[in-house]
């Protein structure tokens, strides 16, 4: 690490810190305390099981008290009320701060986070935060655990899902957009939620992509590649931040001064709160670091760990540790201002039942504009990967089509991971878009054909015998809810055994195919499902999602997605990821009858256009230190149908002082091109563009040559120049 930078401090204002001189050391224990509500959803209770057990009573008296800070995961705002009108009624009166797992939507679900990151759309990234922000505070919470910015480059690891995928300027472009759509304009909003970018730090860097394992990785990938997306929510004004469960390097996150007050705070000078994962804190002991839940609790708040989820671990003992000299009572004041602030800053302190209103959480609860809104973010979240032969769109008439596979119908796994309070028997599944787009439903057939991880009896067989009776067949295959998310690492990022035995059945009837897969991560594909003459990758779309596919399968909205991860050739490549840095001897970029590639890489996707790219000009051969650099293409849609291209700008530096990546995205650009229609398209590259970490790892720019591509992928050819960066 760098050396230690003083840590920024927000001044407090002379309400806070009069308070402050008036709290008890248990009053202060009590705010620095988060747990999880006793009403909550099922979901929430599952994720979260200490919750349910909670005595409701007990609550009420801690709430009271003094005794806690907040709680998380609630239940509507009856359930938010009782609580805080229990904390206005002690000492002090201070409000309750409520927060929320509202990862990709509150009950209107929304694209999962990968997914919508597909839409390469900031804007539409903030829209939907935005909404989702408006239904969860008008049940009366105040805080969302969200965006998650983790960069994802093991395919193995879970939580993938809840990132914007493996690139370093998407996700901090998806950072800053979430940030600003949840927070507003103002904080006092009662449509508004207080953000937290998590997980701090690396911890998508997980060794084997297994959850919560140590990532051992060196600070020059830290800083290039994991810190990148908190500086873009730091830059947009993210209210707080929370602690990852990961060590790095032998450092656990929840006990690490370095990366909690030196890094965050002093060199990217973060003054909010920073906050505990669940039991982030006593899990100190396990990891071996602490000796017991009173050493944890020491360690976490000297490290800068201001509040403490779930565990009680600050409540239970900083009493005695500051009694004992063993925490300065400064160090404590410095983090209950930080809760009180940003209770503040909410709006708490004026009115602690701001987002509490009955008739509001009925008004803002799946509106027809919020339900608009789903549809076009799962629309523009899908992408397209093959297209052979112009299967799709298909005809809305006059076929027999066959939805075939576990994922054809029915009301669960269609929402995702991560939506705790939201139904799935309110989405709209495959089947059902898809009736509702032809001209004749009764032309529709669906067998399920096989179980998501088991075989069905007879299933294969009625599955053969419905794609011969069809037309064309659409295969809806993939993962399941449960295998993505937290705790969800896969060993094997492939098709369960039985949808493959299945897909390649139905592969063998030798009818037109249409593959449509539901997926939270990149996955190996293989025989009947990767031969299939077309594929969409459809991930989870939430609440409109089936109506969505059926817009893109017919034709009535072209796909536009891009993939935010690279999908692997084999599953034995993973980790694998476009930005790798050059190898010395091409044998030795290989594996054994593979070649070191991706099958679909980083930002490939298809139209319904025919797009072709020409013409690349750059504005000079020279790029001055201060000045700009014009990139200009022509992109031409020669096929019969509108299109909506993702023009990508990719770069790299050929010569530097530390080896930099074989390509980098550097800038991108939708384009909307009508049958025949071609627009110049223009990019600026400036020097601080190209800034790159230098030995120290201090950023710096070094002159020299520079290659750029203009290509609808990552791996694609495309169009290339070069260019000097003059020193």
């Amino acid at each position: 690490m760098q050396a230690a930078i003083a840590a920024v401090r927000r001044p407090l204002s002379s309400r806070i810190t009069a308070l402050i001189a008036r709290m008890t050391v248990e009053e202060k224990a009590g705010q620095l305390t988060l747990m999880p509500m006793p009403w909550t959803s099922a979901a929430a209770a599952k994720i979260n099981p200490a919750a349910a057990l909670r005595n409701v009573e007990n609550m009420l008296g801690d709430a009271q008290a003094g005794r806690l800070g907040g709680l998380f995961n609630g239940l509507g705002v009856d359930a938010h009320r009782k609580l805080q009108a229990a904390a206005m009624k002690g000492r002090l009166g201070i409000p309750l701060v409520f927060a929320g797992d509202v990862i990709h939507g509150y009950r209107t679900v929304f694209p999962i986070p990968l997914g919508e990151a597909a839409s390469f759309d900031t804007d539409l990234a903030e829209r939907t935060a935005r909404a989702a922000a408006a239904e969860m505070a008008a049940t009366g919470m105040d805080w969302v655990f969200a965006p998650m910015v983790d960069i994802g480059r093991d395919a193995r690891w879970g939580r993938t899902v809840e990132g914007a995928g493996e690139d370093v300027l998407l996700s901090s472009d998806m950072a800053r957009a979430r940030t600003r759509g949840f927070q507003g304009r103002s904080l006092t909003d009662d449509a508004s939620v207080a953000a937290c970018m998590k997980h701090f730090l690396a911890y998508g860097a997980a060794e084997s992509g297994v959850d919560y394992n140590t990532a051992d990785i060196s600070e020059r990938t830290l800083r290039e590649v994991y810190l990148p997306p908190f500086q873009g929510a730091i830059q947009a004004g993210c209210a707080t931040v929370m602690a990852a469960f990961e060590d790095v390097a032998g450092r656990p996150m929840h006990g690490s001064r370095e990366y909690l007050t030196d890094l965050l705070r002093g060199e990217l000078g973060f003054d909010g709160l920073v906050v505990g994962d669940y039991n982030g804190d006593v899990e100190l002991v396990a990891r071996g670091l602490a000796a017991d839940a009173r050493d944890a609790a020491r360690i976490a708040i000297m490290a800068g760990l201001d509040m403490s989820m779930a565990s009680g671990i600050y409540r239970d003992h900083l009493p005695s540790l500051v009694a004992a000299g063993e925490v300065p009572m400064e160090r404590v004041d410095e983090a209950v201002g930080r809760v009180l602030t940003l209770k503040e800053r909410l709006g708490l302190f004026d009115d602690p039942f701001r987002r509490m209103d009955l008739k509001r959480q009925e008004a803002r609860t799946r509106t027809k504009p919020t339900l608009k809104l789903a549809r076009e973010a799962a629309q523009k979240s899908i992408v397209m990967l093959k297209n052979d032969g112009d299967v799709l769109p298909l005809p809305r008439a006059g076929k027999r089509i066959a939805i075939i596979g576990p994922f054809a119908e029915g009301s669960t796994n269609l929402n995702g991971p991560w939506t705790l309070f939201a139904d799935n028997k309110e989405s709209v599944d495959l089947a059902t878009g898809v009736r509702a787009a032809v001209a004749d439903p009764s032309l529709i057939t669906v067998v399920t054909g096989s179980g998501v991880t088991a075989p069905v009896a007879g299933g294969i067989d009625a599955a053969v015998a419905a794609a011969r009776a069809a037309d064309i067949v659409i295969l809806a295959v993939g993962e399941r809810e449960a295998m993505s998310g937290e705790a969800t690492s896969r060993d094997l990022i492939l098709m369960p055994a039985p949808q493959q035995e299945l897909a390649d059945a139905v592969a063998a009837v030798g009818k037109p195919v249409v593959v449509a897969l539901r997926n939270g991560r990149a996955l190996a594909l293989d025989g009947g499902v990767l031969n299939a003459p077309a594929i969409l990758v459809t991930w989870f779309l939430g609440s409109e999602g089936g109506h969505a596919i059926a817009d893109i399968l017919f034709g009535a909205v072209g796909p536009s997605g891009r993939l935010p991860v690279s999908f692997p050739i084999s599953a034995g490549q993973v980790p694998y990821y476009y930005a790798h840095r050059p190898h010395g001897r091409p044998t030795g970029t290989r594996f054994l009858g593979s070649k070191f590639a991706a099958r679909f890489p980083f930002g490939h996707g298809l139209t319904y256009g025919k797009i072709a790219y020409a013409d690349l000009v750059l504005s000079s051969k020279q790029l001055p230190r201060d000045g700009r650099l014009q990139v200009t293409v022509t992109v031409r849609n020669d096929g019969a149908r509108a299109a909506r291209e993702l023009v990508q700008l990719y770069v790299q530096d050929v010569v530097a002082s530390v080896t930099q990546p074989v390509r980098e995205l550097k800038a991108y650009q939708h384009v909307d091109l009508a049958p025949g229609q071609s627009k110049r398209v223009s990019f600026t590259i400036a020097a601080s563009d190209l800034v790159l970490l230098g030995l120290d790892p201090h950023p710096t720019i070094e002159p020299g040559r520079f290659k750029l591509w203009i290509a609808p992928s990552a791996e694609a050819t495309g169009l290339a120049g070069e260019f000097d960066l003059l020193a």
